[in-house]
């Protein structure tokens, strides 16, 4: 399994990446400000429009260092992908199966199974530990309709209805996703989901979050020779990576959610981390979005135990943990594919 190393991520838009020697070297208007050993990096995130050198790009794609381009808000850009080392016939599985309605679902009700119920634990832990801070009938009543849903999954055999189950039980989760916010209420309050724009700071940080998970995911599953464009639940569109947001489903809550709401709670990104734009989108200063990586660094160190190993590992290798997963499912070695139920 490939170790998980580190990020670099660059979050001026105005710098330009090259090669030297086996370091990256950051410039701005030709004056360096700092190089880096490749040999210490998994990947490298970009915010900007600058670029890199053909031959900076050229050798990560040859070590399989993942660079990916995103905009000064986050928006996925493009990612440089090198000759694909995966498996020709596993990948003729995924596609495959990909093209089978009854496959599909099969997979994709695990991944929403592990969406549910994830959600259901987030639910539970609050109620549990915070009992005087939030409305705990409304919560217990939460978890019950996702525990219907969760068995209505199971038993689904189509992937619309499988989407309608998944939206009903997002509908649920977000109605009591305010009441989870903690500290800075008045700052920080949770309509509903709003993405292209984000119309608000949580959901500012939420869209910024799943962006950096989505990244993640695709480079996992390219690294254990998967296709991350050719999906199961979400349909193929060009420049999507559909297996990567399929994948990131069932983490979504439990490693996004979590994160955004642990900073808001411990205060560790404020109501002046934010502007907004005259077309009413929010969006995170240049210093709040360096303090939100530095923090999905670090969280990404933490160690948990795989509920499905039961083997100690960092946050940061769930996704290649799901991935490799998911490949030996494809392989047959697995009767199905297990999803992350975090407990």
């Amino acid at each position: 399994m490939k170790k998980l190393l580190n990020t670099l991520f660059v979050t001026q838009p105005d710098i330009y990446l090259s090669l030297d020697g086996d370091n990256v070297v950051l410039l701005k208007e030709q004056e360096k400000l700092g190089r880096v050993p490749l040999h210490n990096l998994e990947g490298i995130v970009s915010f900007g429009y600058t670029g890199a050198s053909p031959a900076l790009m050229g050798y990560c794609a040859e070590k399989n260092i993942s660079l990916c381009f995103l905009t000064k808000s986050g928006r996925f850009l493009a990612r440089v992908v090198g000759q694909s080392r995966g498996n020709v016939v596993l990948r003729k599985t995924q596609y495959r199966m990909s093209e089978n309605d009854q496959d599909s679902t099969k997979i994709a009700r695990n991944f929403i199974l592990g969406k549910v119920y994830n959600s259901k634990w987030i639910i539970e832990r609050m109620t549990r530990e915070h009992p005087l801070r939030v409305d705990v009938e409304q919560f217990k009543t939460t978890s019950e309709l996702l525990s219907k849903i969760m068995k209505e999954v199971r038993k689904c055999d189509h992937l619309e209805m499988l989407r309608g189950w998944e939206g009903q039980a997002a509908l649920y989760y977000n109605k009591v996703f305010n009441q989870m916010i903690l500290q800075q209420k008045e700052d920080f309050i949770f309509k509903g989901r709003s993405r292209r724009p984000p119309k608000d700071k949580v959901n500012a940080m939420m869209s910024f979050a799943y962006t950096l998970l989505a990244n993640d995911t695709a480079a996992a599953l390219e690294a254990v020779g998967l296709d991350a464009y050719v999906g199961f639940m979400h349909q193929d569109r060009p420049g999507r990576a559909s297996l990567a947001l399929d994948l990131m489903e069932e983490l979504r809550g439990v490693y996004a959610d979590r994160f955004v709401l642990s900073l808001i709670n411990r205060q560790e990104i404020q109501a002046n981390s934010f502007y907004a734009k005259e077309n009413e989108a929010v969006l995170m200063t240049d210093d709040a979005r360096k303090a939100f990586l530095k923090a999905w660094q670090t969280r990404k160190q933490d160690k948990i135990t795989h509920p499905y190993l039961g083997e100690k590992i960092s946050w940061g290798l769930v996704p290649y943990v799901q991935s490799l997963l998911l490949a030996r499912y494809l392989r047959g070695d697995l009767d199905e594919y297990p999803p992350f139920l975090w407990k």
